[in-house]
């Protein structure tokens, strides 16, 4: 399974969850940005690479679904309403990751 996690500048949030799930048996797992100056930036491949999207809030999906409509489709989107408070790696967010993807993958 491929899972793509989104946020505005890949600095925080998707890294995170990146990380977080970078080792789990049975997903391979990448992030991006959906802003022009993320670390790295949401291309078409890599929303062909996905199985699976999380974006951290509503715009994110919003820009996707301008960007790239027809590749998104038959897509799951999954909005996580994680707001742009956390720094890479807070424990906190660690957290909710844990607790929110898993719930997601069922």
């Amino acid at each position: 399974m491929n899972i793509l996690f989104i946020c505005s500048r890949n600095q925080w949030r998707s890294p995170t969850a990146e990380q977080v799930w970078r080792n789990h048996a049975d997903w391979s797992v990448r992030s991006a940005g959906t802003s022009r100056n993320a670390k790295r930036r949401v291309t078409a491949d890599l929303i062909r690479w996905a199985d699976v999207i999380f974006v951290m809030e509503h715009k994110h999906k919003s820009r996707l679904s301008a960007d790239f409509f027809r590749l998104l489709e038959h897509k799951p989107v999954h909005v996580l309403d994680i707001p742009d408070e956390y720094r890479y790696m807070d424990p906190e967010l660690i957290d909710i990751f844990k607790a929110a993807i898993p719930a997601f993958m069922t």
